[in-house]
């Protein structure tokens, strides 16, 4: 048994050249908690909307869609905005977040609504959207046109591609056949 103290005492020596758990660990920068803080807190502030934008929010609507749609928005956070004429899909604050940013701007995919549209007659629907900034000067929203979209649980909609050129608020404007829809929505970081 003195061969086996003899190698164990071996094992427990330092080896040279072997370096210990410590010298591979990779050196780690942790922001300060106050830096932390200050950068959630300026983060949450850029998603409230300012006094002087006036979103559309559920606050502001009573709307239900029409037979055979449901008659409230089928997603959490959202809530129908409009006539049966037109109508679409708000957030319920009347924030947009976290859009794709292209070199040109934000873009954003809008749905469309309205008892007088039928996929089958209209595979490109005559909807058109625009858009101007309400907080500040800025050029107005591109609107790439509109198709047709077909869910469960959507049913048959209108569907659009837009492109907000800054962040900010901005009042958007759909104009299908007879009927017209304008609402405010906050672009956030």
């Amino acid at each position: 048994s003195i061969l086996t103290l003899a190698s164990f005492l071996v094992s427990c020596a330092p080896r040279v050249g072997v370096k210990s758990l410590e010298e591979y660990r990779m050196p780690t920068v942790v922001p300060a908690a106050s830096e932390l803080t200050a950068t959630a807190q300026a983060e949450a502030a850029a998603l409230i909307p300012p006094e002087n934008c006036p979103v559309t929010t559920t606050e502001k609507v009573s709307f239900r869609a029409p037979e055979p749609f449901s008659p409230t928005a089928p997603w959490d956070g959202i809530f129908w905005y409009g006539t049966e004429g037109l109508w679409t899909a708000l957030d319920k604050v009347g924030v947009w977040a976290k859009l794709p940013k292209t070199s040109d701007g934000y873009t954003q995919k809008i749905m469309w609504w309205s008892d007088s549209y039928v996929l089958k007659d209209e595979l490109e629907p005559a909807l058109v959207v625009s858009g101007k900034r309400l907080d500040a000067k800025a050029d107005p929203l591109r609107f790439y046109g509109a198709t047709n979209a077909m869910a469960e649980d959507i049913g048959e909609a209108m569907l659009t591609g837009v492109e907000f050129p800054t962040l900010g608020c901005w009042e958007v404007k759909g104009e299908y056949k007879n009927s017209e829809l304008t609402f405010v929505v906050w672009i956030a970081p």
